[in-house]
């Protein structure tokens, strides 16, 4: 029995070992006075990015955005590097996105005309 729990352990330790760069919980950059922390797990072949709480002044409250996928269908790329599309709460609008994980900042930016204009944000993990 003990050596069940002990592989059962250690394949655990393995798959938390084996998670993708993006995968986990994020701070978005303040957008227009408010943030959110975003989980991004994956879905499907690729990642998305859920909304599971936010913030304005401060303080939490209740958004309707909750629940919401704000990264959409990242798909990785090599190198801490994703694609994606991205969607943006204060607009209401998606864009082509990109995203580049490094330890515990990403970079992600929503892009319109081809990838010609970009706007970007940084984003912290949390623990």
């Amino acid at each position: 029995m003990r050596h069940v729990i002990l592989a059962a352990g250690l394949l655990l330790s393995a798959g938390a070992a084996a998670a993708d760069p993006i995968e986990g919980l994020w701070q978005t950059q303040p957008d227009e006075g408010a943030f959110a922390h975003v989980t991004v797990a994956p879905c499907g072949g690729a990642f998305c990015g859920t909304i599971a709480r936010t913030f304005r002044d401060g303080a939490e409250y209740a958004s309707p955005n909750v629940g919401r996928q704000i990264v959409i269908d990242m798909a990785p790329q090599g190198g801490g590097d994703y694609t994606g599309r991205v969607w943006r709460p204060s607009n209401d609008k998606v864009y082509a996105g990109k995203a580049a994980v490094a330890g515990d900042r990403m970079s992600l930016s929503g892009c319109i005309a081809g990838g010609l204009l970009c706007s970007s944000q940084t984003w912290v993990r949390l623990p």
